[in-house]
């Protein structure tokens, strides 16, 4: 064994303790589905703000996109432009009234205010949905799309220790399920959400280092690197500049914005905060951490395109080559710890929320309504265990990219979530047909686009495409929800309790964002 695997293993070592330690810290604290799902709602603005931004980014941001902006250049940027206004939007447009509404929210079965812990509740719960058809419904969306979410974490996983250790993806992919479900199912929402903030900063420290010393190295050496101008750079490896203005490039990276709005992982922390004053704060911290994170990333792909005079083979690995090649070895070990805090941070909230639905969405509301707070603690952590070995399977099949897997999840949830949640706190009259509408186009449209648009589908004598549009299905999906949102708003009707409550937490909302001075 070589210095450089000591290293890196005598570092992982140190992390995976570390995060550990932290779930068996908060174990005794979580006494209640409450707290195991949303920490009590008692998350101040730093780790509210940071561990949106870890619990969002996972190997996406260390891997997928320096790779596919390595291999596209230009191009690839539309996304993280995207992604920076649809966060922007989120903290300013949801935050605060969503905190607001799912815990004032009349609960639908019992009356009082509700506490809604999951996004199916208070769905239920702003609708007075008694039928149980609107939990029901975007309880399976979420745990379909989280499978695919969390599998693409657990591929960036087998990659990194394939990269660095050697060992075969699908040991390394069981490795990382026993790590991230160990402290996950001792600590719950708390444990994940103060893990996130060392492991956000963790992110952002690598993302520094690595293209500074890459650009220090370069300079002194004019030699190493490709050859060609500034264009061939911006490029990428296949790319051309002309593809980065592309309309349909421009109009699906954009689209990634919308994504926000319906990401149950980012928005638990929207409902986790100790209030909408602190919303304010939360989102600069937020808003700052992404933007200046983002730029390394693409500078780092950069980076690999000038430092490496052959193409590399796996594009998504273009960050660890990068440090396995520039770093002392015991620094290439944290900043590879780095990236493995980038995956688990995601992974970890995601299989909360999923586990989440089951509980809440599932057994509490269709089962056992009335099951002690310690039970469901307990079914909430079989439930984290359940997930963790789906989505490892999915993962095992090696089929996709994490940049694949990670855009079919996010369109998904931003267009089977997103514009109902957004519409449902600021429109008084919507009501719970158009929300199932809504709810039902985004992501069965999010699910087929892909097929649609490459393949073609057929479904008994009706025939379609392939339409070949290279269009992310992000776009048609959000139009195709807004439009079932207020064309089948019109079969439904809203009760004057709906209304007393959207009224009532408006006023909440107003009042506590003038008490924070905002």
């Amino acid at each position: 064994m070589n210095s450089s695997t000591v290293a890196s293993t005598a570092t992982f070592v140190a992390y995976f303790v570390v995060m550990v330690a932290i779930g068996l810290w908060v174990y005794k604290r979580t006494v209640s589905l409450s707290d195991f799902v949303l920490g009590g709602r008692r998350l101040n603005s730093w780790v509210a703000g940071l561990s949106a931004n870890a619990s969002d980014f996972s190997g996406w941001l260390l891997l997928g996109l320096p790779g596919a902006v390595y291999l596209s250049g230009l191009g690839e940027t539309w996304i993280p432009v995207g992604l920076a206004l649809g966060l922007i939007g989120s903290w300013i447009l949801m935050a605060g009234r969503l905190r607001v509404y799912t815990e004032r929210a009349t609960d639908a079965r019992s009356g009082g205010d509700s506490d809604s812990l999951t996004l199916s509740s208070y769905l239920e719960n702003r609708f007075g949905d008694r039928s149980g058809l609107l939990r029901a419904v975007s309880a399976i969306l979420i745990l379909v799309f989280y499978v695919f979410y969390v599998a693409s974490g657990l591929v960036a996983i087998g990659d990194l220790f394939a990269q660095v250790f050697g060992m075969p993806a699908e040991v390394a992919i069981l490795a990382g399920v026993l790590i991230v479900v160990l402290y996950t199912f001792l600590g719950g929402f708390l444990a994940v959400s103060y893990t996130d903030v060392l492991q956000a900063v963790m992110m952002w420290i690598a993302l520094l280092i690595v293209p500074v010393v890459g650009i220090l190295v370069i300079t002194a050496d004019p030699v190493t690197g490709v050859e060609g101008d500034f264009d061939s750079v911006l490029s990428g490896v296949e790319g051309t500049l002309g593809d980065a203005l592309a309309p349909m490039v421009i109009i699906s990276g954009l689209a990634w914005a919308f994504g926000y709005f319906g990401q149950p992982h980012i928005l638990a922390r929207f409902m986790g905060i100790r209030s909408a004053g602190e919303v304010r704060q939360a989102g600069i911290i937020s808003v700052g951490w992404q933007i200046t994170a983002m730029i390394m990333a693409v500078a780092v792909a950069f980076t690999g395109v000038v430092y490496f005079s052959e193409p590399v083979e796996n594009s998504e690995q273009i960050f660890p080559n990068l440090i396995q090649a520039l770093m002392n070895p015991w620094v290439a070990g944290f900043l590879l710890a780095a990236i493995l805090a980038a995956v688990m941070s995601t992974a970890d909230s995601q299989l909360l929320v999923a586990s989440s639905a089951l509980t809440e969405d599932g057994y509490r509301a269709f089962v056992k309504r009335d099951a002690s707070p310690m039970s469901l603690v307990w079914i909430s952590r079989g439930a984290v265990i359940g997930v963790a070995l789906v989505a490892a399977g999915i993962a095992l099949s090696g089929n996709s990219s994490v940049m694949e897997l990670v855009g079919y999840a996010w369109a998904g949830f931003g267009a089977g979530f997103g514009p109902v949640i957004l519409t449902s706190l600021y429109w008084r009259n919507m009501n719970r047909v158009g929300a199932l509408a809504g709810m039902l186009g985004g992501g069965v449209v999010a699910i087929v686009w892909d097929i649609v648009d490459t393949s073609g589908l057929a479904l008994g004598p009706l025939t379609v495409g392939p339409l070949e549009t290279g269009l992310y299905s992000m776009v048609p999906a959000v139009v195709v929800s807004f439009a079932g949102i207020f064309l089948f708003n019109m079969l439904g009707r809203t009760t004057q309790q709906m209304a007393d409550d959207f009224n009532r937490v408006d006023e909440e909302f107003q009042r506590e964002k003038h008490e924070a001075g905002v």
